[in-house]
């Protein structure tokens, strides 16, 4: 079974995450199709594993991963696992020609994407989730892509924050106190926007994609101190940065999205070294790099394949010495003061 950590700001209870949980964007078909039967195989070999926290989207396939996640659901204990989906965007009805994501996501519902982080489209996304999910209730909700990478420039991200701010989060706060909701958030690909909202709101959890990885780790600088202050949770996605961490410093492996620049390949291949030199996965290293800062709740590596959700097991469970994160630091590899 996985380890687990729990959380518990309000002192209400709270809730218990395993340290892996299951990211489910490759689930919705990113990238390239699966058949439900191969996602549902995915699903079941990381129940079997101990994974108890789910992390979805209406994003995600368009809305096809949360209707995989309430078939696989269904039938098992809500008690028995966290779920998180998102607040942002609102799917509307399109046709398969005019639809959102060609390219990106296939095989998918006809829909189009509506950003909308205003206080009744935050009610109606809960709204909307909950039947596509077929739960009665939504652990964590996290405002999803509030980043410069989505929204394409800083003035355009600092209007749908404050659109956030003066609409969905008096929506957040009011599902929270009733109790409908234990904890928001928001779910991202950079860390200063989550230093932004904290500043200004009471916010639970982040969801931090790629931010806080073998490769990155700026965010110790301001905001994860903040977040240790303020209790606040972290589930760190991303923890491969695309896919490098998890296969080495190869011809054609991704970062960020996109094809890994020479000076990544070059830094990848300095950290394979070290782990050559004590045994240990790279894949592994990366997945429990995170774990070892004290906001971090949960990692949710994605699994398209039985191949990958397998590997991400074995990398919750490995033994890594201490000795590894040291030699890193001293070479230059891990700041200082990265807790190692």
């Amino acid at each position: 079974m996985q380890r687990t950590r729990r959380w518990d700001r309000h002192g209400s209870g709270g809730l218990t995450f395993t340290e892996l949980g299951l990211g489910t964007a490759p689930l919705g078909n990113l990238y390239r199709a699966i058949s439900d039967e191969a996602a549902d195989a995915v699903f079941d070999a990381a129940w079997d594993a101990g994974v108890r926290y789910f992390d979805t989207a209406p994003l995600y396939g368009l809305g096809l991963a949360e209707t995989r996640l309430n078939r696989f659901l269904r039938g098992k204990q809500r008690d028995e696992y966290v779920l998180s989906t998102k607040i942002g965007r609102l799917l509307k009805a399109a046709t398969e020609e005019t639809r959102d994501g060609h390219g990106k996501w296939f095989d998918v519902p006809a829909r189009n994407e509506v950003y909308d982080y205003g206080y009744d489209a935050t009610l109606r996304s809960v709204e909307y989730s909950l039947e596509r999910l077929g739960v009665d209730r939504i652990d964590i909700l996290f405002a999803h892509d509030l980043d410069v990478f989505n929204h394409g420039s800083q003035a355009v991200l600092d209007t749908k924050l404050n659109e956030l701010m003066e609409g969905g989060y008096k929506a957040l706060l009011k599902l929270r106190e009733e109790g409908t909701i234990s904890a928001f958030g928001a779910g991202v690909n950079e860390w200063q926007p989550c230093q932004w909202l904290t500043e200004r709101g009471d916010f639970d959890i982040f969801l931090l994609a790629g931010r806080y990885t073998l490769l990155e780790q700026e965010a110790l600088a301001s905001f994860l101190p903040l977040c240790v202050e303020r209790d606040i949770g972290i589930v760190i996605g991303g923890p491969y940065n695309s896919g490098i961490l998890a296969t080495g410093a190869r011809k054609g492996a991704f970062y960020n999205y996109d094809p890994a620049p020479q000076n990544i390949l070059d830094r990848v291949a300095r950290i394979e070294a070290v782990c050559n030199r004590h045994g240990v996965r790279l894949v592994d290293a990366a997945f429990q790099f995170p774990l070892r800062h004290p906001a971090v709740v949960s990692v949710i590596p994605g699994g398209q394949g039985l191949d990958e959700m397998q590997s991400n097991i074995r990398a919750a469970d490995a033994t890594i010495p201490d000795a590894f994160w040291s030699d890193l630091k001293a070479n230059g590899l891990l700041r200082d003061d990265a807790p190692a």
